[in-house]
Protein backbone atom coordinates (compact mmCIF):
# COMPACT_ATOMS: atom_id res chain seq x y z
CA UNK A 1 0.00 0.00 0.00
CA UNK A 2 1.39 3.44 -0.87
CA UNK A 3 2.25 5.94 1.83
CA UNK A 4 -0.75 8.30 2.07
CA UNK A 5 -0.24 11.87 0.94
CA UNK A 6 -3.07 12.88 3.25
CA UNK A 7 -6.00 11.51 5.16
CA UNK A 8 -9.23 11.00 3.25
CA UNK A 9 -12.20 12.67 4.93
CA UNK A 10 -15.09 10.20 4.93
CA UNK A 11 -18.85 10.67 5.19
CA UNK A 12 -21.10 7.67 5.89
CA UNK A 13 -24.71 7.70 4.67
CA UNK A 14 -26.90 4.72 5.61
CA UNK A 15 -30.31 4.39 7.27
CA UNK A 16 -29.21 1.21 9.10
CA UNK A 17 -27.55 2.20 12.44
CA UNK A 18 -25.69 -1.12 12.70
CA UNK A 19 -24.26 -0.75 9.23
CA UNK A 20 -23.18 2.82 10.02
CA UNK A 21 -21.37 1.64 13.14
CA UNK A 22 -19.60 -1.13 11.24
CA UNK A 23 -18.35 1.30 8.59
CA UNK A 24 -17.29 3.87 11.21
CA UNK A 25 -15.34 1.16 13.06
CA UNK A 26 -13.62 0.18 9.81
CA UNK A 27 -12.74 3.81 9.11
CA UNK A 28 -11.35 4.26 12.62
CA UNK A 29 -9.11 1.23 12.10
CA UNK A 30 -7.75 2.51 8.79
CA UNK A 31 -4.87 5.00 9.25
CA UNK A 32 -5.47 6.95 6.04
CA UNK A 33 -9.19 7.46 6.67
CA UNK A 34 -10.99 9.77 9.08
CA UNK A 35 -14.74 9.98 9.65
CA UNK A 36 -16.22 13.48 9.46
CA UNK A 37 -19.83 12.44 10.08
CA UNK A 38 -22.68 10.05 9.38
CA UNK A 39 -26.27 10.56 8.23
CA UNK A 40 -29.29 8.32 7.92
CA UNK A 41 -30.79 9.99 4.86
CA UNK A 42 -29.55 11.01 1.44
CA UNK A 43 -31.30 14.37 1.71
CA UNK A 44 -29.39 15.32 4.87
CA UNK A 45 -26.13 14.22 3.26
CA UNK A 46 -26.82 16.29 0.13
CA UNK A 47 -26.75 19.50 2.16
CA UNK A 48 -23.51 18.51 3.90
CA UNK A 49 -21.83 17.67 0.59
CA UNK A 50 -22.66 21.15 -0.67
CA UNK A 51 -21.09 22.90 2.32
CA UNK A 52 -18.31 20.70 3.74
CA UNK A 53 -15.20 19.11 2.20
CA UNK A 54 -15.57 15.34 1.81
CA UNK A 55 -13.03 13.15 0.00
CA UNK A 56 -14.74 9.76 0.22
CA UNK A 57 -18.43 8.93 0.55
CA UNK A 58 -19.61 5.56 1.88
CA UNK A 59 -23.14 5.50 0.53
CA UNK A 60 -25.98 3.04 1.05
CA UNK A 61 -28.03 2.41 -2.09
CA UNK A 62 -31.38 1.48 -0.53
CA UNK A 63 -32.78 4.34 1.56
CA UNK A 64 -36.31 5.74 1.84
CA UNK A 65 -37.42 8.90 -0.01
CA UNK A 66 -34.10 9.26 -1.87
CA UNK A 67 -31.80 6.35 -2.72
CA UNK A 68 -28.05 6.56 -2.79
CA UNK A 69 -28.08 6.41 -6.59
CA UNK A 70 -30.62 9.23 -6.69
CA UNK A 71 -28.28 11.30 -4.53
CA UNK A 72 -25.35 10.65 -6.87
CA UNK A 73 -27.38 11.82 -9.84
CA UNK A 74 -27.89 15.22 -8.15
CA UNK A 75 -24.20 15.88 -7.38
CA UNK A 76 -22.29 17.96 -9.91
CA UNK A 77 -18.84 17.28 -8.47
CA UNK A 78 -19.19 14.23 -6.21
CA UNK A 79 -16.32 12.98 -4.05
CA UNK A 80 -14.97 9.46 -4.45
CA UNK A 81 -17.82 7.05 -3.71
CA UNK A 82 -17.95 3.52 -2.31
CA UNK A 83 -21.47 2.13 -2.48
CA UNK A 84 -22.86 -0.16 0.20
CA UNK A 85 -25.93 -2.38 -0.21
CA UNK A 86 -27.48 -5.66 0.81
CA UNK A 87 -28.12 -6.62 -2.82
CA UNK A 88 -25.85 -7.30 -5.79
CA UNK A 89 -28.54 -6.28 -8.26
CA UNK A 90 -27.41 -2.63 -8.34
CA UNK A 91 -23.86 -3.37 -9.47
CA UNK A 92 -24.25 -2.41 -13.13
CA UNK A 93 -26.16 0.79 -12.35
CA UNK A 94 -23.67 1.63 -9.61
CA UNK A 95 -20.66 1.57 -11.88
CA UNK A 96 -22.46 3.75 -14.40
CA UNK A 97 -21.96 6.43 -11.74
CA UNK A 98 -18.20 5.79 -11.83
CA UNK A 99 -17.99 4.68 -8.21
CA UNK A 100 -14.74 3.43 -6.70
CA UNK A 101 -16.15 0.14 -5.44
CA UNK A 102 -19.29 -1.69 -4.41
CA UNK A 103 -19.55 -3.41 -1.01
CA UNK A 104 -22.25 -5.96 -0.24
CA UNK A 105 -23.45 -6.35 3.36
CA UNK A 106 -22.34 -7.86 5.68
CA UNK A 107 -19.05 -6.04 5.20
CA UNK A 108 -15.78 -7.64 6.28
CA UNK A 109 -12.83 -5.43 7.18
CA UNK A 110 -10.63 -7.15 4.58
CA UNK A 111 -13.07 -6.28 1.79
CA UNK A 112 -13.54 -2.77 3.21
CA UNK A 113 -9.78 -2.19 3.26
CA UNK A 114 -9.42 -3.31 -0.35
CA UNK A 115 -12.03 -0.76 -1.43
CA UNK A 116 -10.49 1.97 0.73
CA UNK A 117 -7.03 1.34 -0.73
CA UNK A 118 -8.47 1.67 -4.20
CA UNK A 119 -9.93 5.06 -3.22
CA UNK A 120 -6.59 6.13 -1.75
CA UNK A 121 -4.73 5.19 -4.92
CA UNK A 122 -7.19 7.15 -7.06
CA UNK A 123 -6.85 10.17 -4.78
CA UNK A 124 -3.06 10.06 -4.78
CA UNK A 125 -2.90 9.55 -8.55
CA UNK A 126 -4.99 12.68 -9.04
CA UNK A 127 -2.87 14.65 -6.56
CA UNK A 128 0.42 13.51 -8.07
CA UNK A 129 -0.53 14.32 -11.65
CA UNK A 130 0.02 17.77 -13.07
CA UNK A 131 -2.44 20.08 -11.38
CA UNK A 132 -5.29 21.14 -13.64
CA UNK A 133 -5.27 24.62 -12.18
CA UNK A 134 -2.00 25.96 -10.80
CA UNK A 135 -1.82 28.58 -8.08
CA UNK A 136 -0.57 32.00 -9.13
CA UNK A 137 2.86 32.84 -7.78
CA UNK A 138 3.56 35.81 -5.56
CA UNK A 139 5.60 37.41 -8.37
CA UNK A 140 2.96 36.82 -11.04
CA UNK A 141 -0.39 37.19 -9.28
CA UNK A 142 -2.35 38.27 -12.35
CA UNK A 143 -2.58 34.93 -14.12
CA UNK A 144 -2.56 31.19 -13.77
CA UNK A 145 -2.15 28.21 -16.09
CA UNK A 146 -4.86 25.67 -16.80
CA UNK A 147 -4.47 22.28 -18.42
CA UNK A 148 -6.51 21.90 -21.61
CA UNK A 149 -6.09 18.38 -22.95
CA UNK A 150 -2.28 17.98 -22.91
CA UNK A 151 -1.44 21.68 -23.08
CA UNK A 152 -0.97 24.28 -20.33
CA UNK A 153 -2.72 27.50 -21.29
CA UNK A 154 -2.06 30.86 -19.66
CA UNK A 155 -5.18 32.63 -18.34
CA UNK A 156 -5.20 36.27 -17.26
CA UNK A 157 -7.61 36.68 -14.36
CA UNK A 158 -8.84 40.03 -15.66
CA UNK A 159 -9.93 38.36 -18.91
CA UNK A 160 -12.17 35.81 -17.20
CA UNK A 161 -15.87 36.70 -17.14
CA UNK A 162 -17.12 33.68 -15.22
CA UNK A 163 -16.53 29.99 -14.60
CA UNK A 164 -19.30 27.46 -15.08
CA UNK A 165 -19.36 23.86 -13.82
CA UNK A 166 -20.61 21.28 -16.29
CA UNK A 167 -20.28 17.68 -15.15
CA UNK A 168 -16.66 16.83 -14.38
CA UNK A 169 -15.44 19.92 -16.22
CA UNK A 170 -15.43 23.67 -15.76
CA UNK A 171 -15.81 26.19 -18.56
CA UNK A 172 -13.62 29.27 -18.13
CA UNK A 173 -15.44 31.88 -20.17
CA UNK A 174 -13.77 34.99 -21.60
CA UNK A 175 -15.29 37.62 -23.93
CA UNK A 176 -14.19 35.92 -27.13
CA UNK A 177 -13.12 32.45 -26.07
CA UNK A 178 -13.82 29.57 -23.69
CA UNK A 179 -11.54 26.95 -22.13
CA UNK A 180 -12.87 23.54 -21.12
CA UNK A 181 -10.87 22.20 -18.18
CA UNK A 182 -11.14 18.93 -16.25
CA UNK A 183 -11.49 20.32 -12.72
CA UNK A 184 -13.82 21.07 -9.83
CA UNK A 185 -15.32 24.36 -8.73
CA UNK A 186 -13.55 23.91 -5.41
CA UNK A 187 -10.18 23.95 -7.20
CA UNK A 188 -11.15 27.12 -9.05
CA UNK A 189 -12.23 28.84 -5.83
CA UNK A 190 -8.92 27.94 -4.20
CA UNK A 191 -6.73 29.11 -7.07
CA UNK A 192 -8.56 32.14 -8.43
CA UNK A 193 -8.07 35.30 -6.31
CA UNK A 194 -10.95 35.84 -3.89
CA UNK A 195 -10.43 39.60 -4.16
CA UNK A 196 -11.90 39.45 -7.66
CA UNK A 197 -13.90 36.22 -7.92
CA UNK A 198 -16.94 35.15 -5.90
CA UNK A 199 -19.08 32.01 -5.88
CA UNK A 200 -22.56 33.06 -6.98
CA UNK A 201 -24.10 29.62 -7.40
CA UNK A 202 -23.14 25.97 -7.07
CA UNK A 203 -22.37 26.06 -10.79
CA UNK A 204 -20.96 29.58 -11.22
CA UNK A 205 -18.02 31.68 -10.07
CA UNK A 206 -18.09 35.26 -11.37
CA UNK A 207 -15.52 37.99 -11.88
CA UNK A 208 -16.79 40.99 -9.88
CA UNK A 209 -15.12 43.36 -12.34
CA UNK A 210 -17.24 41.92 -15.15
CA UNK A 211 -20.66 42.22 -13.49
CA UNK A 212 -22.84 44.53 -15.57
CA UNK A 213 -26.12 44.32 -13.65
CA UNK A 214 -28.03 42.43 -10.94
CA UNK A 215 -31.78 41.99 -11.02
CA UNK A 216 -34.09 39.44 -9.37
CA UNK A 217 -31.16 37.41 -8.04
CA UNK A 218 -29.63 37.22 -11.51
CA UNK A 219 -26.23 38.56 -12.56
CA UNK A 220 -25.62 39.79 -16.09
CA UNK A 221 -22.14 39.39 -17.56
CA UNK A 222 -21.53 39.70 -21.31
CA UNK A 223 -25.28 39.11 -21.96
CA UNK A 224 -25.13 35.89 -19.92
CA UNK A 225 -27.82 35.56 -17.23
CA UNK A 226 -26.25 33.88 -14.19
CA UNK A 227 -28.48 32.83 -11.28
CA UNK A 228 -27.47 33.68 -7.71
CA UNK A 229 -28.01 30.69 -5.44
CA UNK A 230 -30.05 31.25 -2.30
CA UNK A 231 -27.11 30.48 -0.02
CA UNK A 232 -24.81 32.87 -1.92
CA UNK A 233 -27.02 35.97 -2.22
CA UNK A 234 -25.82 37.74 0.91
CA UNK A 235 -22.13 37.19 0.21
CA UNK A 236 -22.42 38.28 -3.43
CA UNK A 237 -24.24 41.50 -2.54
CA UNK A 238 -21.81 42.33 0.26
CA UNK A 239 -18.82 41.73 -2.00
CA UNK A 240 -20.28 43.89 -4.77
CA UNK A 241 -21.03 46.74 -2.36
CA UNK A 242 -17.42 46.74 -1.20
CA UNK A 243 -15.92 46.31 -4.66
Amino acid sequence: MPTPLSTLRCLVVDDDPLSVQIVINCINNTPFLTAVGSYDSAMAAAEVLRTQPVDLLFLDVEMPLMSGLDLLSTLQNPPLVILITSSKHYAVEAFEHDVVDYLVKPISYARFLKAAQKALELSETAAASTATILAPTSTDPDFTFVKVDTKLVKVLFNDVCYVEALGDYVHIVMPHSKLIVYSTMKAVEEKFPSSVFVRAHRSFIVNLKRVQAIEDNTITIENKQIPIGQTYVRDVLQRLNKF
